[in-house]
């Protein structure tokens, strides 16, 4: 398991880290909005590894036979590798090329609230949130933290949909 887990991990961190690395610099040209639809639709397909990884545990190592506890396993490991090359990347692009990315975010949150006519204590409460955020943003460990949780439940939902799936009792 460890190879087959360890290669398809790899994969799937290497087109997360690329993904993060192509289109986090160009984040204002792409636009927050749109950025986040580009960011989810990467991770789904880099997580489209899991499924590959999972079946060819199945059918390279265990010869076609599959429970779903197996599946979970190979699948959970190999979202977890890749959400270590997402976080990774992730804090290389922050903090070396776009340390302002909190206050521009911030920013664009604020200047859409005002856009859509919101009060100003909405204004004023997006403000403090952005604060917030920033701060957060400033402890590599914190930020490290959060930057995991964008990730990982698509990766969860992906293994058990996988382990589910490609779940065999008996060989092909």
């Amino acid at each position: 398991m460890k190879k087959t887990v360890l290669t398809f991990g790899v994969l799937s961190g290497v087109v997360s880290a690329v993904m993060v690395a192509a289109t986090m610099p160009f984040i204002e040209q792409i636009g927050f909005d749109r950025g986040m639809v580009v960011g989810y639709t990467a991770i789904v397909i880099s997580f489209l590894f899991v499924y590959f990884g999972v079946r060819s545990y199945r059918d390279n190592v265990l010869g076609g036979r599959l429970t779903f506890g197996q599946g979970f396993r190979a699948g959970i490991l190999i979202t977890l590798i890749s959400c270590v090359f997402y976080v990774g990347s992730w804090l290389v692009v922050y903090y070396n090329f776009i340390p302002d990315f909190g206050d521009k975010y911030a920013a664009y949150l604020v200047a859409d609230l005002q856009a859509k006519g919101a009060s100003q204590a909405e204004i004023d409460n997006m403000i403090k949130q952005g604060e917030q955020v920033k701060d957060m943003l400033r402890n590599p460990l914190i930020n490290a933290a959060v930057t995991f949780t964008e990730p990982f439940p698509v990766g969860l939902v992906i293994t058990l949909i996988s382990a589910a799936v490609l779940g065999k009792k008996e060989a092909a």
